[in-house]
């Protein structure tokens, strides 16, 4: 057995965010459950950064996405080779650029963006030499 760290990312939608997530980040979904009801229970992504998965809020459950509660207090940060085109594409499919993607003096080019279920996303990349 390994130790790994996944994010579970609640969502309000979930299919919608698996049609985000592929097409805004390029993930590949590896594995999808859903209830006989169609609840999403568990959708996985591949990144060649890492692994994440994403659930249908169920309030019940106390499984609360973002939205529902106001916002989120987690910033997910992702290492891409073309942070800008990756906050334009979420842009693009419905997320919101709240800190645009530039140049940082310590040594980055970051950014952040808001995805359209209420999670923030750290978009980070080395500043082309």
């Amino acid at each position: 057995m390994t130790n790994e760290l996944q994010p579970k990312l609640l969502v309000s939608d979930a299919d919608a965010a698996i049609d985000f997530y592929t097409k805004a980040l390029g993930a590949s979904l590896t594995d999808r459950v859903a209830d006989d009801q169609g609840l999403v229970m568990h959708a996985e992504f591949s990144l060649a950064a890492g692994t994440f998965a994403l659930a249908q809020s169920v309030e019940e459950w106390g499984w609360n996405d973002p939205l529902s509660i106001g916002g989120s207090p987690v910033l997910l940060q992702i290492d891409l080779p073309d942070p800008v085109a990756a906050a334009d594409r979420m842009a693009q499919l419905g997320g919101e650029i709240v800190i645009p993607v530039e140049d940082r003096p310590y040594g980055k080019r970051q950014g952040r963006v808001k995805d359209p279920f209420g999670h923030l996303w750290v978009l980070s990349g080395a500043i082309p030499s």
